[in-house]
């Protein structure tokens, strides 16, 4: 593994992007990094959003007319949704998403989307089913940066929000792409692969990283040299970093660092020399790397793009390769989860390039930071006191995670 192989460049291991850690436990490490306030403030909001998802999720996939979910069933999952006052308190938060209503058939309280919410959900649905060119040219980029040109269907599962496909991409992308994928049984039992099958498919393979080293070179400013940009990754880090120089040396030369790239072919393994470790890990990072490009929102949870590690050739720990290069990445823990954001994407808590999926999601995220403001009544109000607790244990379980 490179970060145990390579020696420590700074005092501190999270400002290196080649640190040695041998006696940090992980948790150590996570919580070691440098902070950056405007992601963590992103994610203050963010993380009630993913929430707020997952109950919609549910709500959409009822068959009822419209689409509703017993209020009772949800709080039955409040632990699995990680809702800490249970579910009615969470949707009370949200009267702009949620409408809490009483079946009497059922003698039971429901919760349906208000119609500003369905009407976000129809537009996000029409925003993919109109950008499907883009979502096959995903699927085929992270088909083709697998050594087989093969990944399990669970996996794209995992994802299939965060890539911006529809909901039913099995039938409406892979079904009726037949010349592209073909969907195999794999050895275990209930488990599906899907293959490339027409790897000169004439899609431009082109990585997020080799256009940026292009405009670069483009700019009538230009002061770069050509050479040492040929291999080079955008690096930005956090106001409160202070970079060392020597820290900034080894930068630059791993920079300079040649490497396979995530859609060429690997050929014979990699010599364990230090310089054979750093490649290892350089073609792991530029995986990485492509992988959050291809993202709607250029962010994923850790855990989630740990699941292609092996069908992408990724021998190093996923999480720690975020970690050691702060420069590119940062690493978010709020939300009892690990999440990743690609740092050349962002300027100020949003995209600097916005697509049309990512602009109807930033509404519902606009609903979910206005809550209650401006709204003096309604059946099911928090008292402020519900409110501020809701909020404290929010701030308790960010301080547990850390």
């Amino acid at each position: 593994m490179a970060t145990h192989l390579i020696k420590r460049i700074t005092s501190n291991p999270s400002h290196s992007p080649f640190s040695l850690r041998l006696k940090t436990t992980s948790s150590q490490y996570v919580a070691s990094r440098i902070r950056d306030a405007t992601f963590e403030k992103f994610m203050d909001k963010y993380k009630n959003l993913l929430k707020v998802i997952s109950i919609q999720d549910l709500i959409l996939a009822n068959p009822n007319n419209p689409p509703s979910v017993s209020v009772d069933f949800l709080n039955r999952l409040s632990q699995k949704l990680h809702l800490n006052r249970g579910a009615t308190a969470f949707l009370r938060k949200y009267p702009r998403i949620f409408e809490i209503f009483y079946d009497t058939s059922l003698s039971q309280p429901y919760c349906k989307l208000t119609p500003l919410a369905m009407q976000i959900s129809k537009e996000e649905h029409e925003a993919i089913t109109k950008t499907h060119p883009l979502v096959i040219n995903r699927l085929v980029r992270l088909l083709s940066m697998s050594l087989s040109k093969t990944l399990p269907l669970r996996a794209i599962f995992k994802v299939w929000r965060e890539l911006g496909l529809p909901d039913d991409f099995e039938d409406s992308i892979i079904s009726q792409n037949p010349n592209l994928f073909l969907v195999l049984d794999a050895h275990e039992p209930n488990t599906h692969l899907i293959k490339l099958i027409d790897t000169n498919h004439g899609h431009d393979l082109t990585t997020a990283v080799e256009n940026w080293r292009v405009m670069e070179c483009c700019k009538d400013d230009c002061s770069v040299d050509r050479t040492e940009i040929r291999f080079s990754f955008k690096h930005s880090y956090p106001p409160s970093m202070k970079l060392k120089k020597n820290f900034r040396a080894k930068v630059k030369e791993w920079q300079k660092l040649p490497y396979i790239g995530p859609y060429e072919e690997v050929r014979g393994v990699k010599k364990r020399s230090k310089s054979g470790v750093m490649e290892v890990e350089k073609r792991a990072v530029g995986i990485v790397h492509e992988f959050l490009s291809l993202t709607v929102e250029k962010t994923v949870e850790v855990e989630k793009i740990s699941h292609f590690r092996k069908w992408f050739g990724i021998d190093l720990n996923v999480r720690d390769l975020f970690l050691d290069h702060p420069g590119m990445f940062y690493l978010s823990t709020k939300g009892k989860r690990h999440t990743v954001f690609l740092r050349e994407g962002y300027e100020r808590g949003g995209l600097i390039d916005p697509n049309p999926v990512y602009c109807v999601r930033r509404k519902l995220l606009d609903l979910v930071v206005l809550g209650r403001r401006g709204l003096n009544s309604g059946d099911y109000k928090l008292s402020e006191s519900e409110i501020e607790s809701e909020e404290d244990d929010d701030d308790v379980e960010e301080m547990e995670n850390d």
